[in-house]
């Protein structure tokens, strides 16, 4: 598959089928993951894996979703700001590294048919308790996991992008 075609088939999965995901399929999106680039290679991502009936609903108390309860699998992709790279004006690049390495996650997961959702609009403090967390560690993403439901579809908006020529300068702005 093209990987134009393996970005357009990718969307934020909102409905799931009450099937758990294999273990070699987890382990597959996990190692795309692990081997993103980060800057200066660092590497400074944590990832939690959820496939419990019971830790999965304990994160759910970060993201009280119905929805989000449906997912036999969440990813918890933290930062350690510690170990991430400072540019010299102080730029923290860690959340960019955290942005590549779920988006290796999320395309993995696509090639293997398994719906993904890039959640940010949870509740951090929650997320921090839950999976004890130590104050280095940041969660920055939630990623559900599953295979999604005949019913599941991307959202209007998924396929609405600027054409080329609003987003694109040449030599300068």
């Amino acid at each position: 598959m093209k990987f134009s075609d393996l970005a357009l088939q990718r969307y934020s999965c909102r409905k799931y089928l009450p099937i758990p995901i294999k273990e070699e399929n987890l382990e597959y999106i996990l190692e795309c993951g692990r081997i993103a680039p980060s800057a200066a290679n660092l590497q400074p991502w944590v990832v939690i894996l959820l496939t419990e009936k019971e830790g999965l609903e304990k994160i759910a108390r970060a993201y009280p979703r119905d929805w989000f309860r449906q997912a036999p699998a969440v990813l918890v992709i933290c930062g350690d700001h510690r170990a991430s790279w400072k540019r010299a004006d102080g730029k923290d690049h860690c959340d960019v590294d955290i942005a590549i390495t779920t988006d290796h996650m999320t395309l993995a997961a696509a090639e293997l048919g398994i719906g993904s959702c890039w959640i940010c609009n949870f509740d951090r403090e929650t997320c921090a308790s839950v999976l004890k967390l130590p104050a280095s560690i940041e969660p920055i993403v939630i990623l559900s996991l599953g295979y999604p439901a005949d019913s599941a579809e991307p959202n209007p908006n998924h396929l609405k992008r600027k054409k080329i020529e609003e987003i694109l300068y040449r030599e300068k702005f």
